[in-house]
């Protein structure tokens, strides 16, 4: 399957080209706008691997793909929180499936409402949200809380450590909601929170303690009814250096007081700073799942996943279900067609091995019920 990664050189892509280039069922293309970086990186991987110059933004991208005959498009190209729908829809055009790595809430959330019946039409897959959330996110949910009567909450925490590579574009997608106020399903009822703001202390199996403050992501819409959750569902991300997270925290406190605007433009600036943190962390990142609910039986449960990637290995997780999606196409296993957010579209046991392959340790732990949590 000739397959196209778009901004196949960057923080994520690059992963995701290394990753598929010596699949014998991927004809792989390294797509960007920099034809000597893109060409110079296919030559690294070997393997057949090509490089295109590409600009999602031209008039004729479309024409580009069916002419170059794209069979896949792995959309990487963030960030995708003011992105439209052009880049599926070019893929659409010109009869390729499509796979994006979107964590934007509302780009995900109503991706399938505008793109379904365009893919349907076409005969194609469309998936967005291929990452960490929803994909992965959903894939635990499902796993902790199978045969079970109902659940009540959901609290996710991402973890990154501060010496893994950062992209720009994806810190400027994170302070853009910065202070902004986010829609959260909370006490059986949608209630304003703010992000970033008021950060809280977060636990984990293998990683120290850590200030963790709220994130808006797809889940927190597609949760609470796709699930049925009765009380709560909160994201949140909890930053190494608790310094970092004091600044966000601060900036968060003088957006929602209307002091400064978003600190999106800050993204560049804080990008090339962040290094001189880095003696104050590790490499040492991680992610936690916690569930409450009911058995089938009714007896009520407190359960936790975590995972744990050290080596500066915690940026593939959010590549896995996207690598995985790409195998399942080229391998012409039957996939839905038409435009779906990624919720349960993966089981967790798919990511097994892809957690090994990077040495990455997962837990699964019972947990004294706190019923004040």
């Amino acid at each position: 399957m000739k397959t196209l990664v778009l901004g196949g050189y960057g923080n994520f892509g690059a992963r995701i080209c290394r990753a598929m280039a010596n699949d014998p069922a991927i004809q792989l293309m390294v797509g960007g706008r920099d034809l000597a970086r893109a060409t110079a990186f296919a030559n690294e991987l070997g393997h057949g691997a090509q490089a295109l110059a590409i600009d999602l933004t031209a008039p004729e991208f479309a024409q580009v793909l069916r002419r170059q005959g794209v069979e896949l498009l792995v959309h990487t190209a963030g960030p995708f929180q003011n992105q439209d729908y052009a880049v599926a829809q070019a893929a659409a055009a010109a009869g390729a499936h499509y796979i994006d790595l979107a964590d934007g809430r509302r780009f995900v959330c109503d991706f399938s409402a505008a793109m379904h019946a365009t893919f349907a039409a076409a005969g194609r897959t469309a998936v967005s949200g291929a990452s960490t959330v929803p994909a992965l996110s959903s894939a635990v949910v499902e796993h902790l809380c199978r045969g079970w009567q109902h659940i009540d909450t959901i609290d996710i925490c991402i973890a990154p450590a501060q010496t893994a590579p950062r992209g720009n574009a994806t810190l400027a997608a994170v302070l853009a909601y910065c202070g902004e106020a986010v829609q959260v399903w909370d006490g059986g009822r949608w209630q304003s929170r703010y992000g970033w703001a008021q950060p809280v202390r977060q636990r984990f199996a293998r990683l120290r303690p850590r200030l963790g403050a709220l994130c808006d992501i797809p889940d927190l819409q597609l949760f609470p009814a796709h699930y049925q959750v009765r009380q709560r569902v909160v994201f949140r991300a909890a930053l190494e250096v608790g310094f970092t997270q004091r600044v966000f925290a601060t900036l968060a406190a003088l957006r929602r007081r209307g002091w400064i605007g978003s600190p999106a433009g800050l993204a560049g600036l804080l990008h090339r700073t962040a290094p001189m943190l880095d003696f104050l962390g590790s490499a040492l990142g991680g992610m936690v799942v916690r569930v409450t609910g009911q058995y089938a039986q009714g007896h009520s449960v407190r359960r936790a996943w975590h995972i744990a990637a050290d080596g500066d290995h915690g940026p593939e997780i959010p590549c896995m279900a996207a690598i995985l999606l790409a195998r399942r196409l080229a391998s012409n296993q039957t996939l839905p067609t038409g435009a779906f957010a990624c919720l349960g579209m993966l089981p967790l046991e798919d990511f097994v091995p892809e957690f090994a392959r990077w040495g990455m340790q997962t837990d699964t732990v019972e947990e004294a019920l706190d019923h004040g949590a």
